[in-house]
């Protein structure tokens, strides 16, 4: 789904990437066929095949290879989540059944992998060696990501750094190498490419963190997942770990303990602890903060409705309700 602010300036290339990802997600073996259907005709935003489109057209590529690599990133994007679900046991995402929950978790996992290896197919047909570069680079960066991811579940003693390097490898990443390959669709010179590789990693870093805040804060029916389960799987996200340092003491022992045996879906105590600190507008702050230095990477462009459009994407990204 297209957000509307966008729609002007990429509906028809958006349209023109879901072709593609119709025509690459083919397959004779009916079970892929379903699951990349269900997953494909999920929708979602869309931002990172949006970002890399706008940048191209931002630095002033004309072609159609960037129809394909934005298919590309979105493939390796519904990979991740079809794991990610899988491994958090997810039951909602954009307000419907996740694909485990419909079709199970092995054929969620095992088309997750198709859609990796006929993403690498669709770069290698590009011919482009800069391309393989940076999306082989990403991938491995998300995979670390996530299992950095996993190895901190449950950990109460996780702090903001901590925190923050999670989720640039696990989803800022394939926001920076977005932007990247957009730049480099555009012929760009080495800084305006490392500009806006950087604006894709403000970019994500503020959609993440803003998405933390909603996970505690936001209304289920808009937010299009279950409120709270963050919570559940034992996250520590930047609201739970600002709360938790300005907690007293035997609060904070409460909650960690509730973390520490797994998580909890009764988040009243949390939400409450929320509620006497600063802690959701701390993180608030923190999004904003990391979208305006997204947009201070966008001043050597010339102006253009896509460089517009990438300003207004930095301030969808930390004040958005969904």
């Amino acid at each position: 789904m297209t957000l509307p602010f966008l729609a002007p300036v990429v509906a028809d290339d958006l349209a023109a990437v879901d072709a593609v990802l119709r025509r690459s997600l083919a397959s004779d073996v009916v079970l892929i066929r379903q699951v990349a259907e269900y997953i494909v005709a999920g929708g979602g935003k869309r931002l990172r095949p949006t970002l890399l489109l706008l940048v191209a057209r931002a630095t002033g590529y004309r072609g159609t290879d960037h129809h394909v690599l934005a298919a590309v990133v979105e493939m390796i994007h519904t990979a991740t989540l079809l794991h990610d679900d899988v491994v958090d046991e997810s039951s909602l995402r954009r307000g419907r059944s996740t694909a485990n929950a419909v079709f199970g978790n092995a054929a969620s996992v095992l088309v997750g992998d198709f859609l990796y290896s006929r993403a690498f197919q669709l770069m290698v047909g590009t011919g482009r060696m800069r391309v393989l570069e940076i999306l082989s680079d990403a991938t491995n960066v998300i995979a670390e990501g996530e299992v950095l991811q996993l190895m901190h579940a449950g950990d109460a003693s996780v702090d903001e750094d901590t925190y923050v390097e999670v989720i640039q490898r696990k989803t800022a990443k394939l926001f920076e190498a977005s932007a990247r390959l957009g730049a480099v669709l555009g012929g760009t010179d080495a800084a305006t490419e490392d500009a806006l590789a950087r604006y894709g990693m403000h970019l994500g870093t503020a959609f993440q963190i803003q998405d933390d805040v909603l996970d505690y804060a936001g209304d289920a029916a808009t937010f299009g997942k279950n409120l709270g389960d963050d919570l559940a799987e034992g996250k520590m996200t930047l609201p739970l770990i600002r709360a938790l340092a300005q907690a007293g003491a035997a609060e904070a022992q409460a909650v960690r303990a509730l973390i520490a045996a797994g998580g909890t879906r009764d988040f009243a105590p949390v939400q409450a602890l929320l509620g006497r600190t600063d802690a959701l507008a701390y993180t608030k702050s923190r999004a904003e903060r990391e979208a305006e230095a997204a947009a201070a990477c966008l001043t050597g462009l010339p102006p253009s409705p896509e460089a517009q459009s990438l300003l207004q994407l930095s301030v969808f990204a930390a004040r958005r309700d969904h």
